[in-house]
């Protein structure tokens, strides 16, 4: 349903002022602005964009990701198709463009710059320079996206330079990914021609990348929360700063997005005009994003608010059209096909045990909230020739499978998970997307990846005789079903896992991560355990 007009207290963050008037909409567009005296209170501001998010993390095809985040004013992404690329290549990332296009959200993809991630793990495609130069080239792809292969660029690896020169010549930016990335080292990779980065962890590493010209993205997803650590740039920066959540689970969708970033963001003091920027003029501007700012000719993108302190959002609108309204989305679900690569065969307890003399071995350590694990030591007891979780220590066997062949799967330990029965497994598990399971006992590890493996695709728990599996059939990432239903599904596997003991707020997350290689310190591949640091494999035993 279009609109003619829309009266309130209206929020021009241009010109940074509030003044009470009537927006005038014709034909999806803002025609006027009328200054003048009304009796609504309510607040109008430009829609929220995501400054850097997977939607394939949320478990949701596009759209049915728009549907739930419109409900919090959300009304643009910026998003990295890299999850589906790894799994299925160019055709993936068109696949997201489409169904993305039967919306009326506004998601501006990016050409995915690290396909595979690594040469260290098995993925499903290779996305090629001229790849990446043929998506360039589309008008539906707005940027490269996150350089992670950051040696690549102090390197001068030709492949990595030639792709940061395609997206040059075609005139869109480039999005880093440079974790810890500082001096001489981080000068170099900024001069590359790289923009922005979301994944500093700490404030003098985002001054240090403010110091030469990079632009800082706050990410506050399921798994890594950095906004508190870095919200005080904000005010000190106001133009070179973002909010994003670079991943988010359906559930923590259904909840909030954008908005609760700046409702705490206001509540830490900072001041709502340069807030309400970060959540929309600073990412507009930088990505030359097809999305209004409440200005005469804009797209009429915005949501209405009940006040500029806790953002509670009663509509939002999308090219003058209202597309969800007091919580309650507007846009229908749409039939989405179904595409796949997953080539596994169950797993037996054989192939996960780990054969030892000695128990001295390299423990992956998780911390909540961060997507950094440090490179821990623990001593387990051999029993019978084998190493076996210890909940003692807190110290539980993780295992990777190759899901797009058959082949032994991957086997370490990882600490500070609490789990005290059963295992969890998925096969969302950046950036490869394998299977990657964290259990107490190898009847459960096992049980829980072939519930996965069964389906080709999903997140599941199993606990002797309870088996619980939310099935992912697109991509093995996704779910087409009613994002509110898979948001209800994945939270009683959320839940279940933390009434077995898990001490993390997201679970799930934080074990896709502990694949991901090019985060340090020590992660799990289909193909082993990787220093991060020294970017190589290691083994399991001191």
């Amino acid at each position: 349903m279009s609109i003619q007009k829309i009266s309130g207290n209206i929020v021009d963050v241009v010109s940074k002022r509030i003044f009470s008037g009537t927006v005038h909409i014709e034909n999806g567009k803002i025609a006027k602005i009328v200054e003048e005296t009304v009796s609504e209170n309510h607040y109008i501001i430009p829609g929220f964009i995501d400054a850097h998010v997977h939607v394939e993390s949320s478990m949701l095809i596009p759209s049915e990701f728009a549907r739930l985040a419109v409900c919090h004013g959300s009304v643009a992404t910026i998003s990295d198709p890299h999850e589906i690329a790894n799994v299925l290549g160019v055709e993936g990332v068109k696949y997201m463009i489409n169904n993305g296009q039967k919306t009326p959200f506004k998601f501006h993809f990016g050409a995915p710059s690290c396909v595979p991630a690594t040469v260290f793990e098995t993925a499903g495609a290779e996305i090629t320079v001229e790849d990446v130069t043929e998506l360039l080239a589309l008008s539906e792809i707005h940027y490269l996206t996150e350089m992670m292969n950051f040696p690549g660029v102090l390197f001068d690896d030709s492949i990595v330079l030639a792709k940061i020169q395609a997206a040059k010549d075609s005139g869109k930016p480039i999005d880093g990914h440079a974790p810890g990335l500082m001096g001489a080292d981080v000068e170099k990779y900024i001069n590359a021609g790289i923009t922005t980065d979301h994944e500093c962890f700490t404030k003098e590493e985002a001054l240090e990348k403010l110091k030469y010209g990079m632009k800082i993205l706050i990410r506050e997803g399921s798994a890594a929360k950095n906004f508190d650590e870095l919200i005080s740039l904000l005010d000190e920066y106001p133009t070179k700063i973002m909010f994003c959540s670079d991943d988010k689970h359906p559930n923590d969708l259904v909840e909030g997005h954008i908005n609760t970033l700046a409702k705490r963001a206001v509540a830490k003091g900072c001041d709502v005009m340069n807030v309400l920027r970060a959540t929309s003029y600073n990412i507009i501007k930088h990505y030359n994003m097809n999305v209004g700012l409440l200005q005469k000719n804009d797209p009429a993108d915005f949501c209405v608010v009940t006040d500029l302190k806790n953002f509670k959002v009663t509509q939002t609108y999308i090219d003058g059209n209202i597309v969800a309204e007091n919580n309650k989305t507007l846009i229908p679900s749409v039939a989405a096909v179904l595409v796949n690569n997953f080539n596994c065969s169950p797993i037996t307890m054989d192939q996960i045990k780990v054969p030892s003399t000695s128990g001295h071995i390299k423990v992956i350590e998780v911390e909540d909230g961060q997507l950094v694990t440090k490179k821990g030591a623990a001593q387990l007891t051999v029993i019978n020739g084998f190493l076996e979780s210890d909940t003692t220590q807190d110290v539980l066997k993780i295992v990777v499978v190759n899901r797009y062949f058959d082949a032994p799967p991957a086997v370490a330990f990882v600490k500070n998970y609490g789990l005290k029965q059963g295992a969890l497994a998925s096969c969302v598990a950046h950036d490869s997307h394998n299977i990657i399971a964290v259990g107490v006992s190898d009847v459960d590890i096992v049980k829980a990846i072939n519930l996965v493996v069964q389906h080709k695709g999903g997140v599941s728990l199993a606990n002797g005789t309870e088996e619980l599996i939310l099935p992912l059939p697109v991509a093995g990432i996704m779910s087409e079903k009613d994002g509110y239903e898979v948001a209800k599904a994945y939270e009683k596997l959320d839940l279940r896992s933390k009434a077995l003991g898990v001490k993390l707020q997201a679970p799930y997350m934080t074990m896709s991560f502990c694949a991901l290689l090019v985060i340090p310190e020590l992660k799990l591949s289909d193909k082993g355990l990787f220093d991060g640091n020294k970017f190589e494999f290691t083994e399991l035993h001191n």
